[in-house]
């Protein structure tokens, strides 16, 4: 997969192993190679770093890591350097997103790189659709709104972000479960016209193979979503038995967001999941309210 974070964040989660049992410090292990803490912290987290592969070699020395250990480190580190030559010859070793970097929030970086990954998505919303859903009409009145400033021609190139988002659900690269809040329904940005043409669109892309939209009523009741609220979980496909990557969950805030990785963290999440899907309509139950709901604001 072009452009895949898989490799690189799964060879910086087997560093981190590597010298948190040989207890070194990001500082201690900076030092080593001539890096700075927050190098270390980067290779770590799987993102782009300039580090030689002297410099990974120099690493795994001073984390005194077996013969065994070592070469599967280095064949990993292998394999992501490859990837990123071929990400250069495609044009693509950025990601396909930078081009917009200016009009979206620094930390929404990250997000994108996992959903370009990523090959399962589940979300949960309480009171917007999901990005991933929304209409350009209705996401043009949460910019105005969270972003008034924002000008004709930045506001148009944030639409064009969504519709290239939004084009791995057509092309069937992503399968999606959007669990909905009944609110997410009468929530009106825009007007009653623009949740209309909103709803419809949803109604129309639940019948995708890959799309699953399930609503919450109002009148089930508690449940899980009331307690772990709004988030995205990122699943992402197998590329080698040493290259497993964990899923992700991501929820955002107003002023950044939180990346969850834990497995018992995910386990947690899996069974709210459960327990939301549990009390949720099915999803033809779901599709004729949709379209009730979008007759209604038509009126």
């Amino acid at each position: 997969m072009t452009g895949s974070t898989i490799p690189r964040r799964g060879f910086g989660r087997l560093l981190r192993s590597f010298r948190e049992r040989s207890q070194k410090s990001m500082l201690t292990a900076g030092l080593a190679i001539d890096v700075s803490p927050p190098t270390i912290l980067r290779l770590e987290d799987g993102l782009p770093s300039k580090i030689s592969t002297p410099q990974i070699e120099r690493l795994l020395d001073i984390y005194q890591i077996s013969f065994a250990e070592r070469t599967e480190a280095l064949e990993m580190w292998d394999l992501v350097k490859r990837q990123d030559k071929l990400a250069k010859a495609q044009g693509t070793s950025k990601g396909w997103w930078q081009g917009y970097s200016d009009v979206y929030k620094p930390y929404f970086d990250h997000y994108l790189r996992l959903e370009a990954a990523a090959t399962h998505m589940t979300s949960h919303q309480l009171v917007l659709m999901p990005g991933i859903l929304q209409v350009p009409e209705y996401r043009r009145a949460l910019i105005r709104t969270f972003t008034p400033g924002m000008s004709a021609v930045d506001t148009e190139r944030l639409l064009e972000l969504a519709a290239r988002r939004q084009a791995r659900i057509v092309d069937n690269g992503l399968n999606l479960v959007a669990l909905l809040s009944e609110s997410v329904l009468l929530h009106q940005p825009g007007g009653t016209r623009v949740l209309a043409e909103q709803l419809h669109h949803l109604a129309e892309i639940s019948e995708r193979p890959n799309v699953s939209i399930r609503v919450i009523r109002h009148n089930v009741g508690t449940n899980p979503g009331h307690v772990v609220l709004s988030f995205t979980l990122l699943e992402f496909p197998p590329m080698a038995s040493r290259l497993v990557e964990p899923p992700v969950v991501y929820i955002e805030g107003a002023e950044g967001a939180l990346y969850l990785e834990r497995g018992d963290v995910i386990d947690r999440y899996r069974q709210a999941i459960s327990g939301i899907q549990a009390v949720a309509l099915s999803e033809e139950d779901t599709r004729d309210l949709v379209l009730r709901s979008a007759k209604e604001c038509s009126a």
